[in-house]
């Protein structure tokens, strides 16, 4: 028997409010593997190449200035040839993810002295892809001579939506990390939206400056720019052995309930913060341990109007 004229009706309405949902409702990204090509580079460094403090008018001790940096480069697909960084200075490259993905990094060290390697915070692996050397407990992962390659594989959980260090956790641990060996993961939630602009801020020590990604002193650290109306994603961490302080002038952010404009960060931490933005103009920011900033730990960012 064919449906009757209201029983049609009452199908089509179903249908009709069906696929309303769906369309409505928030699109998840689907689980995936991310393969992400990195090696270890030995490269010439300036952490001041206009060679003076842009506040204090004064010249930078040469000594103080250039030597080599090392440093994650990253490839195209299997080394062919090298990519952008994008993460500014020395920081090696944002390797991004979501919720659910597996990640694999083929690292390889083209550094023909000391063996490297490559060590997370945030995500879940195995032991054979911790990158951390051990005597008589690691295994290859944890030291990659010269000439060699390895890859790590990781995965992203729940509890890894944030910003991650990675670094060098070798044998040439305290030599890399002091010269440029580091970089961040970034991890997003399955239904998370993407930033229209992302930021890398690291805070080290290198040649007796303060840093930020292996630059001293504004015009050299990197320029940080958005324009109004962008989401923008501060992922901010340390590494070494002093603490720092994260300010931006004329922002603030919610950490919990509470408004913030000054967060702290020690060795090996790591945070992300985000805002819509709506104030154009030229902004400083900096480590407000003063000590910290008047030695070279001071940037600029800039916002556009649309």
């Amino acid at each position: 028997m064919r449906p009757g004229a209201a029983t049609r009706r009452l199908a089509h309405a179903v249908l009709v409010t069906a696929c309303a949902g769906l369309l409505a409702a928030p699109a998840v990204a689907e689980a995936r593997t991310r393969h992400y090509w990195v090696a270890a580079e030995v490269r010439p460094w300036s952490v001041v190449p206009n060679g003076h403090d842009a506040i204090s008018h004064e010249p930078v001790d040469a000594r103080a200035n250039r030597g080599d940096a090392i440093v994650y480069q990253r490839y195209s697909r299997r080394f062919r040839r090298k990519l952008p960084n994008g993460a500014g200075g020395l920081a090696g490259p944002l390797l991004r993810a979501r919720v659910g993905d597996t990640i694999k990094i083929h690292f390889r060290n083209l550094d023909l002295e000391r063996p490297h390697s490559m060590h997370f915070h945030g995500v879940h692996y195995k032991p054979s892809s911790d990158g951390a050397y051990l005597p008589g407990f690691s295994g290859r992962d944890g030291k990659v001579d010269p000439g060699e390659s390895y890859t790590y594989v990781l995965r992203a959980k729940r509890d890894s939506v944030g910003a991650w260090p990675y670094h060098d956790h070798s044998p040439s641990m305290m030599e890399s990390i002091e010269n440029g060996m580091f970089g961040m993961l970034s991890i997003f939630g399955r239904r998370e939206k993407l930033p229209d602009r992302e930021f890398v801020v690291v805070f080290s020590h290198m040649r007796d400056l303060f840093t930020i990604n292996g630059r001293a002193f504004v015009g050299n650290t990197p320029i940080l720019r958005a324009k109004v109306g962008d989401l923008v994603q501060w992922n901010v961490m340390s590494l070494g052995s002093d603490f720092h302080t994260f300010h931006v002038h004329g922002h603030r952010w919610m950490q919990g309930r509470t408004p913030r404009d000054t967060r702290t960060v020690g060795p090996a931490e790591s945070f992300r913060i985000r805002w819509r933005e709506r104030h154009p103009g030229t902004w400083l920011y900096h480590c407000h341990v003063e000590d910290h900033m008047m030695n070279g730990m001071i940037g600029i960012y800039r916002v556009k109007r649309r």
